[in-house]
């Protein structure tokens, strides 16, 4: 047994039905029968987990669901050949929190094909403060490496690629990816006077205000970027669009901005841009593999530190309330045992 936020969903009569969350103890019996079974170490606050953790709509697809779309921790048993007892493992995304029961939880029961292994010069806090985050920020940059890099569009000292969303976490980290492969970065935040150091202190070499891509403008603007990775979606997406060089490609990988395009075809036919679409969710294992390698590999840990702050299972919902009210910058880990 162990503590685990539930999810549940309350049916009213002539009313919209409410969901609780509640930190209580869950059962082994209770968990999924999957074949691997693991002591959850650490996991995180993202901006999903914000929604799931207040209660909102949209994410959780069954009920009862535990939550949490991060989890790192040790392999405690399993029947599954690829992992034994004592394997240090993480898992992001693969459904977690929404049709399968998540990290924030002190012990999990998982299927073996999404797991990949932490490496030993990076602990389980700095594993789960790369999360789904800083996973997701290497897709996108593979994603512009198999785009734009691939076609030379985007090069080292050529045009600034773009990191939309900058204050968030997989802005925090595909700035500090970009930047240490050695391109020039532009971040856009809304909180310019209040984050512009800290984002240039990860590798921005330029500050863009938000407001700047939240208006609509022409199909086809001045070329301003050569790349682009959005976590914004919305009108901001639209706008980066007209803007990006030809041949550059944008990884769209959020949608805080709203669900909707109002572009047109102009940027795809007359400039050969890519809009490519990053799914953690759903991305193959050797998809998964290769961003895990990238950013394990790359990101400054110590910068990623310096972006992180933990806080105990308890405190999970009240970090949540402050993702939603949007003053957090960078990682939030929840230290499950705590």
């Amino acid at each position: 047994m162990g503590r685990a936020y539930v999810i549940e969903q309350v049916e009213q009569e002539d009313a919209k039905p409410t969901r609780t969350v509640e930190l209580r103890d869950v059962p082994d019996a209770s968990l999924p029968d999957e074949s691997v079974t693991v002591d959850v170490e650490f996991s995180s606050v993202n901006y999903k987990d914000a929604l799931v953790l207040t209660g909102k709509a949209g994410v959780v697809r069954s009920f009862p669901m535990v939550a949490g779309i991060d989890l790192v921790g040790v392999v405690a048993a399993s029947s599954d050949p690829d992992w034994t007892p004592g394997d240090r493992v993480a898992l992001f995304g693969d459904g977690l929190s929404e049709t399968r029961f998540g990290g924030l939880a002190e012990r999990a029961r998982v299927r073996p094909d999404a797991l990949v292994r932490v490496p030993d010069h990076v602990s389980s806090e700095r594993a789960a403060a790369i999360g789904t985050a800083g996973y997701t920020a290497a897709l996108c940059v593979l994603a512009l490496e198999h785009g734009s890099l691939a076609s030379g569009a985007v090069q080292p000292g050529g045009l600034p690629v773009l990191v939309t969303g900058a204050g968030g976490g997989v802005g925090s980290v595909a700035i500090a990816l970009l930047a240490a492969a050695g391109f020039d970065v532009a971040a856009s935040t809304g909180r310019v006077d209040e984050l512009g150091s800290e984002l240039r202190r990860l590798g921005a070499t330029s500050i863009v205000d938000r407001a700047e891509l939240s208006e609509a403008g022409r199909p086809l603007a001045t070329q301003r970027w050569s790349g682009a990775i959005d976590s914004v979606g919305g009108q901001t997406l639209a706008t980066v669009l007209s803007q990006v060089e030809y041949g550059g490609t944008v990884a769209a990988c959020g949608l805080a901005g709203g669900p909707d395009l109002p572009a047109t075809v102009m940027p795809f036919i007359l400039r050969g841009v890519t809009l490519a679409g990053v799914n953690s969710v759903e991305a193959p294992l050797a998809l998964r593999q290769a961003a895990w390698d990238r950013v394990t590999s790359a990101l400054d840990l110590d910068l990623l530190d310096s972006l992180t702050a933990t806080v105990p299972l308890a405190d999970a919902v009240s970090a949540a309330e402050r993702v939603l009210a949007g003053g957090v910058h960078g990682r939030i880990v929840v230290d499950v045992r705590a």
